[in-house]
């Protein structure tokens, strides 16, 4: 049995319980890690995303009432469930979480693709605050239940924008396409690269069993993302400018540095951290293509170094992951290692072998509980499938 169909069975029992009845539905879709590619997508660059073996899962049946409601339990208690009142327009509410469901569900209504009063059961091991788009995840499960409920499909580039639409109007995030597309499009054993100007996607495949990707989760999240994540884009956006380019995906290294004296030192770092990333995402889907893994890792590191000083969005913490890595090297089985997703804590990925993974696993865990004092939380994936319907 896979870790999703386990986790299928699971959440129908779950739901057995709490409303005395299996479920019709069974719908499931994939968080994310981003291979390479750190703060380009709103640059209109590259992306190189993969889908994790990390899942939000929904089982659902029709409303026991007949209500025309939508009631969402969250298998974790952690949260309030969500009360949807589809017989009138939907908009934004309360518990906040809900609002992830909600903008999706409003979208769709819109479309004339109405499900009716439904009971549900969530139940997602996307660890959540971590970078592995646990909204996404949720939002994508939340319109793949509808589409199987209602018997009509969504073309996958629609239905990944409508969700990222629902987290900009409804939960007020101005979150970039990366995560609901590869929520959306991912596939066993392939990365998916993304061109966030044209919105084409190319599979990438990475078939081979004797690597694997490894997630390490800081488990810290400092505050200062938000306002700090506005301030970057502002600089992209100067640096641009300066440039005359309509974005950073139409400069070049040379360009930059002709440039030099039209911008502060800041902003031509940050710049200078975009032009070389997108130039680095391309290089790494040749590299996985070829499987050679060897410089595949080697991108992977000097991202995280131009993240942690051109781009300033590391921490401590995510750098010590990355040293801890480096030290082991490709002698003990790691090749390459960074903090991925906006930054300022969350999670480091990096490319392993498969057969080392005990043992680099117990070599980070160890290391970093005695550099920093915290627990990390780490996990293997391979490449995985993205949204899909277990039982219809």
């Amino acid at each position: 049995m896979t870790y999703l169909q386990k986790l299928a069975s699971d959440t129908a029992q779950q739901f057995a319980k709490i409303y005395g009845r299996p479920p019709r539905w069974i719908v499931a879709a994939p968080g994310r890690v981003n291979v390479i590619g750190e703060h380009t997508d709103y640059n209109d660059g590259f992306v190189l995303p993969t889908a994790i073996e990390r899942y939000a899962v929904m089982a659902a049946d029709k409303s026991a009432d007949g209500k025309s409601v939508i009631q969402i339990r969250d298998l974790s208690g952690a949260a309030e469930p969500a009360i949807i009142d589809i017989s009138v327009p939907v908009t934004p509410g309360a518990p906040k979480w809900s609002n992830y469901p909600r903008g999706v569900i409003a979208n769709l209504l819109e479309r004339g693709m109405n499900p009716g009063g439904l009971d549900v059961l969530l139940n997602s091991t996307v660890p959540l605050g971590s970078g592995l788009s646990s909204s996404a995840s949720l939002e994508v499960c939340t319109a793949t239940l509808i589409e199987a409920v209602t018997g009509r499909t969504i073309v996958p580039v629609e239905k990944a924008l409508l969700c990222q639409d629902a987290e900009h109007d409804f939960a007020g995030v101005p979150c970039g396409i990366m995560d609901q597309f590869i929520s959306v499009m991912g596939r066993q054993n392939n990365l998916l690269l993304l061109d966030c100007r044209s919105r084409e996607t190319q599979l990438v495949p990475m078939n081979d069993p004797a690597v694997s990707l490894l997630i390490t989760n800081t488990n810290v999240k400092h505050e200062l993302a938000n306002g700090e994540y506005a301030q970057r884009r502002a600089q992209c956006e100067a640096a641009a400018n300066a440039l005359g380019v309509p974005s950073l995906r139409d400069a070049t290294p040379e360009m930059l540095e002709k440039a030099k004296g039209k911008m502060n030192d800041i902003v031509f770092r940050r710049a200078r951290h975009v032009i070389g990333e997108i130039e680095r995402t391309l290089h790494t889907a040749e590299g996985v293509r070829a499987s050679n893994w060897t410089a595949v890792g080697q991108l992977m590191y000097a991202s995280h170094a131009s993240l942690r000083d051109d781009y300033e969005v590391s921490c401590k913490e995510l750098d010590e992951v990355v040293e801890i890595a480096e030290g082991i090297g490709t002698k003990g089985g790691v090749f390459g290692c960074r903090m991925t997703g906006g930054g300022f804590g969350g999670c480091t990925v990096g490319l392993v072998q498969t057969e080392h993974i005990e043992t680099i696993s117990k070599k980070i865990s160890e290391d970093y509980k005695k550099k920093t004092g915290i627990e990390a939380t780490i996990f293997v994936t391979r490449p995985a499938a993205g949204a899909t319907i277990v039982k219809s």
